[in-house]
Parts: structure tokens; C-alpha cells; sequence
């Protein structure tokens, strides 16, 4: 089947996904989602929302999802044994050398990540996701490219996986060149046998998974295979990664998170819409001059600040709106919409007080990020384990990093809904220590409390590699026994000055002293060697 008639059924299932999602657009970003247009529009004019608060709720949750997802600090993976392979194939002590190639390899890893434009394109496809619920990245040659809801459609099994993918560009002829198996059709009104080199043709992508286990896919143009544009990739390596917001069972297609509180946000625009208008006419001064006063309305309007003209107090008037009290109603319930959006949409409110306190602030954080439980689950599924597989191989085939035995290492996510869990821990932990220090005390809570198990179960949940940065029980005890040994020698040293300094071991007047002497001279040197 031609790829423009795959696209033309499956755009059937799409329309009531695209229609929401462009109304969700219109009322948070106007410029992210528009109608499936056949032609590329020219100075079409957007919607301009009466109210900010849809797209600063929208792009702060962006930000926070994609630091969450690809924290800039760190690596949001790790390279590990399995636990299964430890013991019977490599042994325990060379767990700590493996740790450290490792650690080099996810480094390598970040560096090409941030030397790329990917940030980029996944923060725009962020935004996609929490407007319209969908977004499609194709991980190219040349970086990372982000598809909106209006330039492909997807067929999906019973159970959610990816069957097909169509997508569907306008790209120039200029750009296009001699790949174009056939010539432009003529423009309307043009008798020129051939077309335009600036007119647009339709491209359509066909993304399939084959009965092998593979996928495959390749271009069109006017129904013909552009030449050079087939290509496959492995089952868990596909660069085409289909992204969903929320999931809904027996639907090709996400549902974001502006569709969710749809009914606030239209609640907010219509009243934003009626107070800004109803200010604008409370504000417009009107004087009214009476018809039968002798004040002339000229004489008003010429009279400058603080004149002196003839007339009477009542011969003139101003019209006032009168709608105060429903001006405060709308308001109040405006400031309650807008309330309600920033909580779900995690914009953080601090308490305007004088005793709001620093950990009032880090709760409040920590309970909002704790709302992104379900979604960062989603993400991490169809986008962080997809995005590293088409990572890995990449670098693999490119020979920039060594090929991973995947029966012996495995890639791990640390990063969404698991560092949700780390802090967690950390925060257990923390009231944990300090509920034992202040029921128990100080002395019985070290009595109890092992310090380096502690150390090293908050540095996990924090995320920190304790390899050579927390001492071993080995290197503490070596510590403590030169310690030990330093103090001995001090004291004996002490001691040896105060006896002699008696008259009693003076050499000169007992020889017994000097032979002491010299015998506890030696045992320090003896020692000293030693330690």
C-alpha cells in the first residue's frame, strides 16, 4: 500500500485527537499545533490567549520534566552487572575496577549527548506531550527531530506496541533536487511543462515493523520510493520513538495534560476575556453635559488643570460602569482558576508570611515533584530506555565506545520516577537519624547505628558513586592502629623526658640510668622502624 493512502486512512482515527489538541493549543502555545494543512501556510495569523497562565503552567512543566529526565549534572543511567553474573563469573573484588570503566563509558555517553541538540528538541517535545499528549522524535543522523500531532498518525496492537508509522512533510523541490522520480506537476495557471523549484511536495514516511523483528522504512514522493531512502534498524534500537503523555486503553493516541484541566483553563480565558474588556470600559471617562445647562461642552473641553469656568456642579456628570462588585466576584474566581492550574501543573507557591521557613519550601517541592509519579513511569518506558538503546548502539557501531555483552551488563535508569524514589529514601533516612538522636540520644543512637552503612545508603539515595570517596572498614582500621601506635610513642617519649630529668637518672650520677637510657632509646628506634 502507498504511504499517502496509509496516511489518509489512518488521519480518520486522528481528528478528534488533533481538533483537541489545536483548542489546547490556542488557549496555552498558539504556535505548537496547528490544522493538517496541505499546503504550507503564509502569514496565517495566530490566536493570542487573554490569559499568560496556560503557557507559563506549560513551559514550567516542561523545564522541570526535562531536568528531571536528562539532569544536566549527571547521568541519568548506569552500567551494572548482573547480580546473577557476580558470583559465578566475575568475582567481588574486581567489581570496583569494573565500576570505574564503567563510570568512563557513561561519561563518554553524556559528553556526545551534550555536544548534540538534543536537550533541545526533547524540551520542545515535552511541550507537544503536555498540550496535545504526543510527540514523535526520530533520532537521525544529524541530531534529534520532533514531529507534532498534525504531521503523522500511528497504528497501534491490543496491546499499545507500535505497528505503524506515517509521517507526512512539505520539503521543497529546491531541496529535494534530482532525487524526485518523477517531475512536479504543473501550478495552476502555469502551461510550463515542468514545476516550480520552489513549490512544495508532500513526503511521506512509512514506518513499519516486519515479521523478522525488525523495522523498516522509506520514502515517497508522488507514490514512487525516493532512491537512497530505505533503511531498517533492530526491534530495541528504533529511532522512531512515539511518545505518550497519558494512555488510555484501546486508543492510538495520548491525552495531555492542558486536556485534563481543559475546563479551568476555558473558565479562565472566558473571564480573563470579559475582565479585560469590562476594565477597559470602566476605565474610558465619558462627562456628560446637561442639554438645558448654560455650561457649554466646549467650555469643558478647552478648560485646562485647576480653570475657572462658569457653571453649575450639576449642568455636568461622568458615566460610571458601576460593576465594582462583579468585577471583585470575577477576580476572586479568577485567582481560585489560577490557583488550581498552577498545582497541577506544578508551578510552585511559596507562602507569603514572614515565618515561611526553608523546609516548608523544600516539602512544598517535594510534594509536587511527587505527583509526577505515574508520568515519569511512562517516559521512562517509551522514552528514556529507547532513547539509550538507539544511544548505545550508535556509539557501538561508530566504534566510540566498546560493544556491552548484554547477557552480562545491563543499562539502569536512574533518572524520573527512580530519583523520585532516592528522594524518598533520603528523606526516610534523614527523619530516621534524627528521630533516633532525639528520643534516644546521642551516645545510644551511635551504639546502635552503624555510621559507615549510614553514609553509604544516603550517598545511594543521593545519587553519589562512594567508590574512593568513603573510607573502608580496612583503611579505617589501618587509620586507627597508626593512630594507636603515634600515641604510644608519644607518651614513652613523655615520659622518658620526665625520668630523666630526675637526679636519680642522671648518668653521671648513676651509671644504671644510662644503661636505661640507652635501652629505651633503642625500643623507640625498633618501633619507629617498624611503624
Amino acid at each position: 500500500m502507498k504511504a499517502r493512502d496509509r496516511y489518509t486512512q489512518l488521519t480518520r482515527g486522528r481528528t478528534q485527537f488533533l481538533d483537541t489538541a489545536v483548542e489546547c493549543s490556542r488557549l496555552t502555545l498558539p504556535y505548537l499545533i496547528q490544522e493538517d494543512l496541505s499546503s504550507r501556510p503564509t502569514h496565517q495569523k495566530l490566536h493570542t490567549p487573554w490569559q499568560s497562565v496556560g503557557a507559563k503552567s506549560t513551559v514550567n512543566l516542561a523545564a522541570k520534566l526535562m531536568l528531571a529526565l536528562l539532569p544536566p549534572q549527571t547521568s541519568f543511567f548506569k552500567l551494572q552487572i548482573r547480580d546473577d553474573k557476580l558470583g559465578e563469573e566475575f568475582s567481588p573484588e574486581i567489581k570496583s575496577e569494573l565500576d570505574l570503566s564503567f563510570a568512563k563509558m557513561e561519561r563518554m555517553v553524556m559528553d556526545y549527548i551534550n555536544a548534540s541538540s538534543d536537550r533541545v528538541v526533547v524540551h520542545q517535545a515535552l511541550k507537544h506531550l503536555i498540550v496535545s499528549g504526543n510527540a514523535l522524535i526520530f533520532m537521525g543522523k544529524d541530531g534529534l527531530k520532533n514531529y507534532p500531532l498534525n504531521r503523522f498518525v500511528v497504528n497501534r496492537d491490543g496491546n499499545g506496541h507500535i505497528c505503524e508509522i506515517v509521517t507526512k512533510e512539505l520539503i521543497s523541490r529546491r531541496i529535494l533536487g534530482e532525487d524526485l522520480p518523477v517531475p512536479l506537476p504543473n501550478p495552476p495557471g502555469d502551461d510550463g511543462k515542468t514545476g516550480s523549484d520552489d513549490q512544495d511536495v508532500e513526503v511521506y514516511t512509512y514506518v513499519r515493523y516486519d515479521k523478522n523483528g525488525r523495522w523498516v522504512w522509506h520514502q515517497e514522493a508522488f507514490d514512487n520510493i525516493l532512491p537512497g531512502s530505505r533503511s531498517t534498524a533492530p526491534k530495541n534500537a528504533s529511532p522512531w520513538l512515539v511518545l505518550r503523555f497519558n494512555t488510555v486503553d484501546g486508543e492510538d493516541y495520548g491525552r495531555g495534560r492542558v486536556e485534563e484541566f481543559l475546563g479551568d483553563i476555558r473558565s479562565l480565558e472566558g473571564l480573563s476575556q470579559a475582565l479585560v474588556e469590562g476594565s477597559a470600559a470602566a476605565a474610558k471617562v465619558v462627562f456628560l453635559v446637561s442639554p438645558s445647562s448654560t455650561t457649554k461642552p466646549k467650555t469643558i473641553a478647552d478648560a485646562g488643570n485647576g480653570a475657572i469656568v462658569q457653571g453649575r456642579p450639576d449642568d455636568v456628570g461622568v458615566i460610571q460602569v458601576g460593576k465594582t462588585a462583579d468585577f471583585r466576584t470575577a477576580s476572586e474566581q479568577m485567582q481560585n482558576l489560577e490557583r488550581r492550574i498552577s498545582d497541577a501543573f506544578l508551578v510552585l507557591q511559596v507562602r507569603q508570611s514572614e515565618r515561611t521557613t526553608a523546609e516548608e519550601v523544600r516539602l512544598t517541592q517535594m510534594e509536587l515533584e511527587q505527583q509526577l509519579g505515574g508520568l515519569f513511569s511512562l517516559l521512562t518506558v517509551e522514552f528514556l530506555i529507547p532513547y539509550l538503546n538507539r544511544t548505545l548502539h550508535i556509539l557501538q557501531r561508530n566504534k566510540e565506545i566498546p560493544k556491552i555483552p548484554k547477557d552480562i551488563v545491563h543499562p539502569t535508569i536512574v533518572a524520573g520516577v527512580n530519583a523520585i524514589g532516592r528522594g524518598q529514601d533520603q528523606e526516610s533516612l534523614v527523619q530516621f537519624a534524627q528521630t533516633l538522636a532525639q528520643t534516644l540520644g546521642p551516645e545510644i543512637m551511635a551504639k546502635y547505628l552503624d555510621p559507615g552503612e549510614y553514609v553509604k545508603r544516603l550517598a545511594a539515595a543521593q545519587g553519589i558513586d562512594v567508590l574512593n570517596l568513603v573510607k573502608t572498614a580496612e583503611t579505617m582500621s589501618q587509620e586507627t592502629q597508626q593512630q594507636q601506635q603515634q600515641a604510644q610513642q608519644q607518651m614513652i617519649m613523655k615520659q622518658a623526658g620526665q625520668f630523666a630529668n630526675s637526679p636519680m637518672m642522671d648518668p653521671s650520677k648513676n651509671e644504671a640510668a644510662g644503661e636505661l637510657i640507652k635501652e629505651q632509646k633503642d625500643q623507640l628506634t625498633n618501633g619507629q622502624n617498624q611503624g
